[in-house]
């Protein structure tokens, strides 16, 4: 019986349980959150600077199918400057970024100006904030996940991002978990 988890990603955590390379021997690795089954994988991936919504799951094709079938996942990102709505669209239809050493146009997506700033966890590491200049929150839905996708998307705006907090995957959310928290879940219901 296969086994699921989903778990707050904290800053500057590599999303993998070890590395063999010695230039990474002082990081942060997902073992520290608590002891997994054997064979506990990571669902996608979110870079060291970014935190939130990460599923662990033993269950390889299962891994497989959320990584490859267009399942939504959406982000709050902090971005620095106050976002207009001309690049709220540019955002939306899709920006050209680099990936791979090439240019790539992303897909269409959902992109929403927050109002508030979300509640979230304080995180470790501190960032500038408005008292530097103005910051906008975003809501950013995707069906891709290129590496570091969303943070180049908000540069090719010109609105780099200063925090990026994955919130959802499908339906799972991350609800109110605390930066590191880990909780089991039944995922196949809730895809």
């Amino acid at each position: 019986m296969h086994q699921h988890f989903k778990i707050y990603k904290p800053y500057g955590m590599l999303s993998q349980f070890a590395s063999n390379s010695t230039q990474q021997k002082r990081k942060r690795f997902l073992g520290e959150l608590g002891s997994f089954p054997q064979g506990t994988m990571p669902i996608g991936r979110l870079d060291e600077k970014s935190e939130g919504l990460l599923l662990l799951t033993t269950d390889g094709k299962l891994s497989d199918y959320i990584n490859s079938s267009g399942i939504e996942k959406e982000y709050y990102a902090l971005v620095d400057g106050d976002i207009t709505i001309e690049e709220i669209t540019r955002l939306k239809n899709g920006v050209e970024i680099g990936f791979d050493g090439k240019k790539y146009q992303t897909k269409s997506c959902k992109v929403i100006k927050l109002d508030n700033a979300p509640v979230l966890p304080e995180r470790g590491k501190k960032i500038r904030d408005a008292r530097h200049g103005p910051v906008s929150w975003i809501s950013i839905t995707l069906t891709e996940g290129k590496f570091r996708q969303v943070r180049k998307m908000t540069s090719a705006v010109n609105c780099p991002t200063l925090r990026l907090v994955r919130v959802r995957v499908g339906n799972i959310l991350l609800d109110n978990l605390d930066t590191g928290a880990v909780k089991q879940i039944d995922i196949p219901s809730l895809l």
